[in-house]
């Protein structure tokens, strides 16, 4: 039968729980880039379609005030931060790997095993774009490392444990004539082909691109190929272009027959029978395939779903049995077969949908757990934060122009202010309390973000997230000591109290997951580097979460409760204490062993286990 010419192109191979070797082909850089812009051109459109939903509803509600607007846009803030850093987690964990953008272009992100994308996973690699977009959203880290890794990754890839995958499939041409066509009776029944394997490939090459040769072109090789070819050519008077081409018709007959290839011994010998008897089996399964990737397994009814299992382990078996046939060579129905069982693996591999008890279980038991499990990541994270405060802000208080130096010049424009305004008994900052909802969201979003920097920076061995750690913590303590220097650190203290210990302990959290993927870098122990940043990253996202719900909490303290000018400073210490409290025992959640969590890869460590990355010459 004929074959095609294998794509140039990265694969990735995996053995499965069934012990058959699949190959994926890996998404290249400008499926990926195509995808990306699908997906960012999908979200800017959501966000006009939002803001002008909102201009458009303001005149329809009579009662419209400006609180309401006020409201409006700390919805409108909150949107752009869960398109900005939730769309990607969403549709990747609801659509088994793909986002709208990745569908389009038959994309799929999947783990390392083969086995589809955790909401964990998901988490890591898309927090860890905060480095891969650098500089600046033009991806430059990103590309460079997709195009340096065997497996086309990207940092987020790296430490998640990811690969994005191409799922089109491109079955074999379909032969000349079907495998049951009956001999002529001017033809000879033969045992094997007139040509050997490679001698085919290279003939179907020639007449495959013949058409597109120039002329003088095509005849030079076609001469050549003639020659090469002599001993199996009719001897005739016909010109060399229409020998060849009743030469390939032949062979092409022959091994839609199934009849071995000239050379060939043992199992190579069943090559082309197998692939005739099965080659219409596959198709019907690639067929059904592809309505099940595209409506999912419930398309197919009950019956249809355990035939097509069936009928995914009958093809795996071919695989295995197609690839020791082949000998070790690379034959185009092998790398098709393949990629067909890769596909129906993901299909029928990947995990259900998170119940909303794991999803409690997550947050009440297992995130603080590794928040007492990660102590001494999270203790150095502090020390990094509030050493350098500590240093700055006692250097302020003793030197006072120094604070020009450190400080912003709208802070010290600030300061300036905060002493009148302590001496007229007014807050840290003006209350309107029009704009409390948008001061909270903004707050939310800027810690957050602030914090998932923090996490992704580990993947350079933790230098950038020191880097941010020792940085805020000279404001802080720059800033600090400035009040103090001018007497008006109660001004500043009844602001910072109420929110202050949640948001200084949630940055101290995500730099301890920061160092979590620094010591898979640094001191993976045992482990491969690969395996620790898969291991760490799971524990890691678990500090995430922790750091996401006590910034929500705090920022939203910060932006609705801590400007209030009429509390005393008692009451905002209360609220401190209260916070404190409210925390510890949060922490001491989880103390008992539960079941294992669902929230954890079913089968981590296949997932990591034999997979070999082959690049395209």
């Amino acid at each position: 039968m004929a074959t095609t010419a294998r794509p140039l192109e990265q694969t990735v191979d995996v053995e499965t729980p069934e012990l058959v070797l699949l190959s994926y082909s890996v998404a290249g850089v400008g499926s990926r880039v195509l995808a990306a812009l699908t997906d960012y051109a999908i979200c800017a459109v959501a966000l006009i379609a939002l803001v002008v939903a909102l201009i458009a509803l303001e005149p329809r509600v009579p009662s419209a005030t400006p609180a309401g607007i006020s409201w409006a846009a700390a919805v409108l803030i909150l949107a752009q931060f869960a398109v900005l850093w939730g769309y990607y987690v969403l549709f990747e964990g609801l659509m088994d790997g793909q986002t709208p953008g990745k569908r389009i272009h038959r994309l799929r992100v999947v783990r390392e095993g083969g086995f589809s994308v955790t909401f964990g996973a998901s988490a890591v690699r898309n927090l860890v774009r905060f480095v891969d977009m650098q500089p600046v959203f033009f991806y430059l880290v990103g590309l460079g490392s997709i195009l340096a890794t065997r497996r086309g990754q990207r940092l987020g890839d790296l430490v998640a444990g990811t690969i994005v995958v191409r799922e089109a499939l491109r079955p074999p041409r379909a032969a000349a004539i079907a495998p049951s066509t009956a001999l002529d009776a001017s033809e000879t029944p033969t045992l094997q082909t007139a040509l050997s394997e490679d001698e085919f490939r290279v003939l179907d090459r020639f007449m495959e691109r013949s058409a597109h040769l120039d002329p003088l072109r095509r005849g030079v090789l076609a001469g050549q190929l003639v020659e090469r070819f002599a001993t199996s050519l009719a001897s005739d008077d016909r010109a060399p272009l229409t020998r060849l081409a009743a030469l390939h018709q032949r062979e092409q007959q022959a091994r839609a027959r199934g009849i071995s290839s000239r050379g060939e011994t043992g199992a190579g010998r069943e090559r082309q029978a197998l692939i005739a008897a099965n080659l219409s089996r596959w198709n019907g399964f690639a067929s059904q395939l592809a309505v099940a990737q595209k409506r999912g397994l419930r398309a197919l009814a009950e019956d249809g779903v355990r035939e097509f299992v069936a009928e995914y382990r009958a093809v795996a078996a071919d695989l295995a049995r197609l690839r020791t046939a082949a000998g070790g060579r690379e034959v185009d129905e092998l790398f098709h077969l393949a990629r067909l069982v890769a596909g129906a693996h993901n299909l029928l591999y990947r995990d259900r949908r998170m119940p909303l008890r794991a999803s409690l279980r997550f947050l009440v038991t297992d995130v603080p757990r590794e928040v007492r499990r990660s102590a001494a990541p999270i203790a150095l994270a502090a020390t990094l934060l509030f050493l350098p405060a500590l240093v700055a802000g006692v250097a302020v208080v003793r030197t006072p122009n120094l604070a020009a130096e450190m400080v912003p010049a709208g802070m010290l424009r600030r300061a300036e202010d905060g002493v009148r305004r302590a001496r007229n008994g007014e807050g840290y900052i003006d209350d309107p309390q029009l704009f409390r909802p948008i001061m909270a969201s903004s707050i939310v979003a800027n810690n957050v973000q602030v914090s998932f920097a923090v996490f992704a920076g580990g993947i350079t061995a933790g230098l950038l997230s020191a880097l941010m750690l020792v940085a805020n913590g000279l404001s802080l303590g720059s800033v600090t000591g400035l009040y103090v220097s001018k007497g008006i650190g109660p001004l500043l203290l009844a602001f910072v109290a109420p929110h202050g210990v949640l948001e200084l302990f949630a940055i101290c959290v995500a730099g301890g997951a920061g160092f979590l993927l620094a010591a898979a870098l640094l001191v993976p122990g045992e482990r491969t580097r690969r395996r620790a940043l898969a291991e760490n990253s799971r524990r890691a996202i678990r500090l995430v979460g922790a750091s996401t719900v006590l910034l929500l909490a705090a920022g939203l303290i910060e932006g609705l409760v801590s400007p209030i000018e009429w509390w005393p400073i008692e009451g905002k210490l209360a609220v401190s204490g209260t916070t404190l409290a409210l925390l510890v025992l949060y922490l001491r959640q989880g103390r008992a062993r539960p079941a294992p969590s669902r929230i954890e890869p079913t089968h981590a460590e296949l997932a990591l286990g034999a997979v070999t990355a082959h690049r395209a010459p």
